[in-house]
């Protein structure tokens, strides 16, 4: 008896650990010829994501705006908008399909965007503000670069 609850029992961490390696890791990902990846995602997640990109652009232009305008005030209010608290609701059906160096990047670019509106409010220097941007744009290249975002059915 004893031997089958401990076979079970170590089928189930086996399971579980090859499902924590898929949500937490790999994500819904397929690899593409291009050499990036797709993550697969539904409709709805997709346009949130999306979304959210295209919010990160248009808070880079707010940002240009504010530093090259001398309104260092606009430029850190685009950012904190853009920041670590813009992540609060994103749902874990959408984080799980997600890999890992995907998330680990979108939190360093809300973690730049909070860091860049703190020291545009503090320093008020503009060329500082517009190398913390550089910054942050290689962030939003290096994953457009490596991911590509796919409707689970299409690829």
């Amino acid at each position: 008896m004893c031997k089958i609850c401990w076979s079970s029992l170590a089928a189930l961490l086996l399971l579980g650990g090859l499902l924590g390696y898929r949500f937490i890791f790999q994500g819904d990902t397929l690899p593409l010829a291009d050499g990036r990846v797709a993550i697969q995602l539904n409709d709805s997640e997709r346009d949130l994501l999306l979304s959210e990109m295209r919010g990160f652009l248009a808070t880079l232009q707010a940002i240009t705006e504010g530093a090259t305008g001398d309104d260092l005030a606009l430029a850190a209010n685009a950012a904190r908008k853009a920041g670590i608290a813009a992540q609060k609701g994103v749902p874990v059906s959408l984080m799980s399909k997600l890999p890992l160096a995907f998330k680990q990047l979108g939190v360093d670019t809300h973690r730049q965007f909070d860091q860049l509106a703190l020291d545009a409010d503090q320093m008020g220097d503009a060329d500082h503000t517009l190398g913390q941007m550089s910054r942050l744009m290689q962030n939003c290249v290096s994953c457009h670069a490596a991911y590509r975002i796919a409707l689970a059915d299409e690829s």
